[in-house]
């Protein structure tokens, strides 16, 4: 899949965490890094992580490339030389209550970014507390993911992968997911099928009244259905059949 509506000028996406406590969500996020098109993890006062640990077993592929070449930085360096937007879980604040509003969705995040000339750091907090009111403050732009009321929360590795997920939208060029699922059968095949159920309907003695609107159905069906051509090839050899086996009975 070729993403063009979200193409955004020069500039790169980083990953920052700031404060993790777990080197295993470290790995999580480099992961889903990894999965997304993502390289450059930024860590600020980030917890050992030793290549023995869970963070490079949680990381996947990414402990080949992302986690050994992750950069340790400040909270200073990211708001000085990048763009930054910043990920909470709090999602139902107003505008008297929020230190930042409104709020960005991560779905909506491709559509913000793709306006932007400059490089951009998507920033995580902390697994227990986030980014404090103060940190928030101070970057460019908040983001959330809308979950429920009963339960809103997200954890640190969770909440980087769906973010994540949206950014392939701007980092991503092919991938095992292909935007067309199938070849639909061009109109001139479909055409040929509905002839020959047609044929098929008359053959098997279907009350002359009701042909033309089986027809119709069978048009309507297949509208819905959008086949390929190899399943148009198999009907209409299915009803080439069934109609010379009603004539030759």
């Amino acid at each position: 899949m070729t993403v063009d509506s979200h193409q955004r000028p020069a500039g790169r996406i980083a990953v920052a965490v700031v404060d993790a406590e777990t080197p295993g969500n470290v790995g999580t996020i480099a992961r889903a890094m990894k999965n997304f098109g993502l390289s450059e993890l930024l860590l600020v006062d980030p917890p050992e992580l030793d290549p023995g640990g869970e963070a490079y077993g949680f990381a996947g592929q990414a402990r080949e490339d992302i986690l050994p070449n992750a950069t340790e930085t400040t909270l200073d360096a990211l708001v000085e030389n990048y763009h930054t937007v910043g990920c909470t879980a709090i999602t139902n604040e107003d505008s008297t209550s929020h230190v930042r509003y409104p709020v960005l969705t991560a779905a909506e995040l491709p559509d913000h970014l793709g306006g932007v000339d400059a490089d951009v750091a998507v920033v995580f907090g902390r697994e227990r507390v986030g980014l404090s009111n103060d940190e928030l403050a101070r970057l460019d732009a908040v983001c959330s993911i809308p979950a429920s009321a009963a339960y809103p929360s997200l954890n640190l590795g969770q909440a980087a992968t769906v973010v994540c997920y949206e950014l392939g939208a701007l980092t991503l060029g092919e991938t095992q997911h292909p935007e067309t699922l199938h070849e639909r059968a061009d109109e001139a095949e479909l055409e040929r099928l509905y002839e020959r159920f047609d044929t098929y309907v008359r053959a098997i003695g279907h009350p002359e009244p009701k042909q033309e609107k089986a027809g119709r159905l069978f048009r309507r069906l297949l509208g819905r259905a959008h086949p390929t051509p190899r399943e148009v090839r198999t009907l209409q050899g299915l009803l080439r059949r069934g109609a010379r086996r009603a004539d030759d009975s």
